[in-house]
């Protein structure tokens, strides 16, 4: 089994983080939702498919929620040198939180390369 590494030149930052309060779509015990906007970007001299992602998602009560899978929104992006992927997607809680992504992947060699994304809060609101 080989080890990932992390490639100098891919990064991932946090773009932009929306709440949103209640509504029909969102369950009871967790009608707090964080709809977050991700870019990743590959300013190496190699091309990098990016194959999954793992997040961590620790809440203020010490619950922690890994969530862990194939692709990124569904997709396999192939980012040759220079260019980057961005999407959204979302969580939903009933307490503060802290989260931090990762993003593993191959480079053009095959070789195992991943890049982590610096944790954010997930700070409700207070009226």
């Amino acid at each position: 089994m080989s080890c990932s590494s992390e490639l100098p030149g891919l990064s991932a930052r946090l773009d932009k983080l929306h709440y949103h309060h209640g509504g029909a779509s969102l369950p009871a015990d967790k009608p707090h939702a964080f709809v977050y906007f991700i870019t990743i970007r590959n300013t190496s001299d190699r091309t990098v498919t990016l194959l999954g992602r793992k997040w961590v998602v620790l809440h203020s009560d010490g619950t922690r929620l890994v969530i862990e899978g194939d692709k990124i929104v569904g997709e396999t992006p192939r980012l040759a040198p220079g260019e980057e992927f961005s999407y959204n997607s979302y969580h939903v809680t009933g307490l503060d939180a802290s989260a931090q992504g990762s993003f593993h992947g191959v480079d053009e060699t095959g070789a195992k390369v991943h890049v982590i994304l610096p944790p954010f809060d997930l700070v409700i609101p207070r009226t």
